[in-house]
């Protein structure tokens, strides 16, 4: 018997137009074995369903699946916003459809590509570049990663319970972000390397990640904790912060390693210039209040290639030479960051501790502005 359907959504007919049950109709159970997720009915579907003047899902419909429960998943956290813009019908459906992905353990599906060690996913940044997730190490202890899944309200023994597990893990990512960003932005302050630190490793930031990564489609908890935006933001926030733990405790040699390796590729598209402080990036304007006037130029050019390093960071070095009062190509100051614009200012910054360079040319200024009174 051949079924025909008009769409992915009708249910099959047969040859003489009658609806057949599918196996979800008739109850029968799902194995993930056999790949009866929603996510890969939706996928198979696609390959079945007539592509001439229809719009027939293609096999990347998984990935736009996927973007749709992460895109949900995030508007419910932010519920309160959300009811506000939107309204409380807009907000109700988008808590129900949070509960249906919940109930169909909908978890992310990546694409693995086989000529990159990365996993994307289809979602955008603000910029609407696509993006990649770096690998998601596995643990290695399957009793640590049970625990992982686990809330503390399932059971009284906090051994088999992310209860322990996501106090640890908090305290290796502050760890491992504050160096992070020590050694990254080496000019800022120690309450600015905090501010960015917050970025990092909030409930909502964490959060996220463990949505993207499907965790949170994983876990085993109430269920009345999924009526509870706010606690559902903390409680996947707990579970990436365990998931950290276990990844470390599970690899006694080079746990540590992988986890620095891993969040600071996953930290590393955050780190922008706008997630620097203002402040932090005001060398440049003072420079130029000191010592620019009239057909005075100052350059800031490329002092060599940016060097790249393991996890994919980039570390560029900028040079900034004054051109006028006198000389010509006068190199002032060198800096490095991990942007262009964050080496310019620290080269800035180390031509303003020149202060017997930077108040000679500060004088010829002033000379100059009072001949012409």
């Amino acid at each position: 018997m051949v079924l025909k359907r008009k769409s992915v959504f009708d249910p099959p007919v047969d040859d003489d137009g009658r609806k057949t049950k599918t196996r979800a109709a008739s109850k029968a159970p799902l194995q993930e074995a056999d790949q009866s997720s929603l996510a890969c009915r939706i996928g198979r579907d696609a390959q079945e369903a007539p592509s001439d003047g229809e719009r027939s899902l293609t096999q990347d419909q998984p990935s736009r699946l996927c973007l749709l429960k992460a895109l949900t998943q995030e508007l419910v956290d932010s519920v309160d916003l959300l009811r506000d813009h939107a309204g409380h019908d807009v907000t109700n459906a988008i808590i129900e459809l949070d509960k249906a992905f919940r109930r169909a353990k909908t978890a992310l599906s990546p694409i693995s590509h086989p000529d990159n060690n990365s996993v994307e996913f289809a979602r955008t940044q603000e910029n609407g570049n696509s993006f990649s997730l770096p690998e998601l190490p596995p643990i290695l202890d399957s009793s640590l990663e049970l625990a992982v899944f686990t809330h503390p309200g399932l059971s009284k023994d906090s051994k088999s319970t992310y209860d322990r597990l996501e106090i640890l893990g908090d305290a290796y990512i502050e760890l491992i972000a504050t160096r992070f960003i020590w050694s990254r932005f080496e000019d800022i302050s120690s309450g600015q390397i905090s501010q960015i630190r917050e970025l990092l490793v909030k409930n909502e930031t964490l959060s996220e990640f463990a949505t993207l990564y499907g965790l949170d489609g994983r876990a085993s908890v109430p269920q009345d904790l999924l009526n509870q935006p706010r606690r559902w933001t903390k409680t996947k926030g707990d579970i990436f912060e365990s998931y950290v733990a276990a990844i470390i405790l599970s690899r006694p040699t080079d746990g540590y390693h992988v986890a620095e390796r891993w969040l600071t590729q996953l930290w590393l598209p955050r780190l922008t210039d706008t997630v620097i402080p203002r402040t932090a990036l005001d060398a440049k304007e003072t420079l130029a209040k000191r010592i620019m006037g009239k057909g005075v130029k100052l350059k800031y050019v490329d002092e060599r290639s940016p060097v790249q390093s393991r996890g994919g960071m980039q570390t560029f070095y900028v040079g900034v030479y004054l051109t006028g009062w006198g000389w010509q190509n006068k190199h002032l100051g060198s800096g490095h960051g991990p942007s262009k614009a964050v080496a310019g200012d620290a080269a800035a910054r180390q031509a303003l501790l020149n202060e017997p360079l930077i108040n000679s040319i500060s004088q010829i200024k002033k000379t100059h502005e009072l001949t012409k009174i």
